[in-house]
């Protein structure tokens, strides 16, 4: 069994550990909040044994093998170093951190004390997303990818009235492209590599966040364009054209069903049952490669973290998104 600790005690934490109560070989054994109360009620309704209020305690702690952290972006990457630094395998919640500085930090940090160090991006690791990537030569050279994640935040409601919620504060390293536009933005490195160039423009709201955003990638041969936004809803789905065909997706932020439409007229259907939440994908991924020593993700590789968050920091080099990290 590999012993979870969880920091924080957020709907996004409950969410995976949903999901992760299905992943065999998951104990969750230690809970951190900052408060006391919080983190009891939160181990008692997840029957986890130990409860912390000081990071540093729980990273020594011999209670736990590895951590989930899933903390406002700003905070990633310190946490995640305290746990590398004891000796603890870190699942952090995506964006891995709020610059590419810091990621490679991470990197450095993970390699040096011999550890898992793994973004959890789920996107990537679902079964229909693994069929696109296996399945992508049949559409013939790529001309163009298309993707976008636009889904009305119910906190951008509060916005409007006055009440600037955690997704919209600059020193949490939050916005549109930090929580969505990653979702469009990390397929596209695991398929295509880092591009060649960036272009991004994006609507910036008065608390120092953007609300959406547009970013146009250029590669040999293709280009990218990728939306984003948490002001306005989309239900157009993503695509991947190529000189013999096209791959539809339906959700790029959760691939769930995918399907080949080629010139003439054919479809060739890629979509895999999930029979399990989506979170239960990265989880699996994460406690295999511990069960097998491994320190590193095929899939969720530190290079693409890496290289995505390159472009990320490019986009907010544009747009001029400033974060405290930076």
């Amino acid at each position: 069994m590999v012993r979870f600790g969880v920091v924080g005690t957020n709907w996004i934490t409950e969410r995976l550990l949903e999901a992760a109560s299905q992943v065999k070989g998951f104990e969750l054994t230690a809970v951190y909040s900052r408060t006391a109360d919080k983190a009891n009620a939160f181990s008692d309704k997840y029957n986890a044994e130990h409860r912390f209020t000081d990071l540093e305690e729980m990273a020594a702690s011999n209670a736990i093998d590895a951590v989930y952290i899933a903390t406002p972006n700003t905070y990633h990457a310190d946490q995640t170093e305290i746990f590398l630094k004891n000796g603890k395998h870190v699942l952090c919640e995506k964006p891995l951190a709020a610059n590419a500085a810091e990621v490679r930090r991470l990197i450095d940090t993970a390699r040096n004390h011999d550890v898992l160090l793994m973004e959890a991006m789920k996107s990537t690791l679902v079964p229909t997303f693994k069929m696109v990537q296996a399945h992508l030569h049949k559409i013939g050279p790529v001309r163009k990818y298309v993707a976008g994640y636009c889904q009305y935040s119910s906190r951008y409601d509060k916005y409007k009235e006055g009440i600037v919620l955690n997704a919209f504060k600059p020193e949490l390293a939050n916005g549109a492209l930090m929580d969505l536009g990653v979702y469009c933005l990390y397929p596209l490195v695991t398929l295509f590599g880092a591009p060649n160039q960036v272009q991004a423009q994006a609507m910036m709201l008065e608390s120092g966040v953007d609300g959406q955003g547009s970013v146009l990638l250029g590669y040999d041969g293709m280009e990218a364009i990728v939306t984003y936004s948490k002001i306005s809803n989309s239900h157009v789905p993503s695509e991947i054209m190529g000189e013999h065909g096209s791959i539809i997706i339906d959700k790029i932020g959760s691939p769930e069903h995918a399907e080949i439409r080629y010139n003439d007229g054919t479809v060739e259907p890629l979509t895999v049952e999930q029979t399990y939440p989506a979170m239960y994908y990265e989880v699996e991924e994460f406690v295999n490669l511990l069960q097998q020593g491994k320190t590193e993700s095929e899939m969720n590789t530190y290079e693409r973290s890496y290289t995505t968050m390159q472009v990320m920091d490019q986009i907010r080099k544009q747009i001029g998104l400033v974060f405290p990290n930076d």
